[in-house]
């Protein structure tokens, strides 16, 4: 099945049987449309979603994910949505903003958009919000509407494009809280993450896939890189790479004392592509190049 492609906020409203009172953006009333069955959607525009009915298993890149009420999801340009329930009629209900990418040039969120990373998240790592929260994001929704009733003047794309990051930001706050409340869970990836680590260079994957990545930690956790990340910075309080590049260093602190191999063999076994590359990392981390470190004891 082909998706339905919203290139436009048009394209979006007309879907959702909703009149068009600004061609860059949208508060979507969900219950305004028709009744429908799921579809698999691209979305040529930033798109969040505050459903309040259960609409059958969103599916997001390699993930299914239980779309409860009460949740937001985030989509930006470029993504494709589906549904994994095409055959049950159901009558959708909630509110949803919808802008093009077109509205923020110019604009002091387009300068900071890139910042919101759960614009990039897949969608079962969706925020669930509380009952207070959901007036929180219903207020700024509401906000931006009254802007969209009024006659398009020098206020007007300021005052809608400024509403918009207040509501990001509210979000950003969210997602903290959110962090904070599912510290088991966390944990548990850190663990996970910290064992698929590990598994890395006791198994030579190092070698033959190279040095260990981000985005390939994410994908065996199952997680969007953006997410991993973000989640691994407040667990740990260092960013992802920097967390990976420690745990090179510390299995390289135990291999340099193999004399019977090469800093070259070492620096291959870890992932690196040249020797002098972990030679600068080693350095830098260390404050001794891997030979001076050997010798020294």
């Amino acid at each position: 099945m082909e998706a339905i492609h919203f290139n436009t906020v048009h394209d979006y409203n007309r879907f959702n049987q909703h009149n068009t009172q600004h061609p860059l953006v949208s508060v979507i009333d969900f219950s305004k449309a028709e009744k429908r069955t799921g579809s698999k959607m691209y979305f040529g525009l930033y798109c969040v979603f505050l459903k309040d009915v259960k609409c059958g298993d969103l599916t997001y890149g390699k993930q299914t994910y239980d779309y409860q009420e009460g949740t937001l999801v985030f989509v930006s340009p470029g993504q494709v949505v589906d549904v994994a329930n095409k055959t049950d009629m159901y009558q959708p209900m909630g509110h949803g903003l919808a802008f093009h990418p077109d509205l923020i040039h110019g604009t002091s969120l387009g300068k900071v958009l890139n910042n919101y990373g759960f614009f990039n998240y897949q969608s079962h790592e969706a925020l669930h919000i509380s009952e207070r929260e959901r007036q929180i994001v219903l207020d700024c929704f509401s906000k931006i509407e009254f802007e969209l009733q009024q006659s398009v003047d020098k206020h007007s794309k300021k005052l809608i494009t400024t509403n918009i990051e207040l509501f990001l930001d509210y979000c950003e706050r969210f997602y903290d809280r959110q962090f904070i409340t599912r510290e088991h869970i966390n944990s548990d990836i850190l663990t996970q993450f910290e064992t698929c680590l590990q598994d890395y260079f006791t198994t030579g994957k190092a070698e033959t896939i190279g040095f260990p990545m981000v985005h390939y930690f994410a994908d065996q956790l199952h997680l969007s890189p953006n997410y991993f990340g973000d989640l691994i910075k407040k667990e740990t309080g260092v960013s992802a790479q920097d967390y990976i590049q420690n745990k090179v260093i510390q299995v390289a602190k135990e291999r340099v004392f193999d004399q019977s191999k090469s800093i070259s063999e070492i620096a291959y076994e870890l992932g690196f592509k040249y020797p002098q590359h972990f030679s600068r990392l080693f350095k830098q981390r260390v404050g001794y190049s891997p030979n001076e470190f050997r010798n020294l004891n």
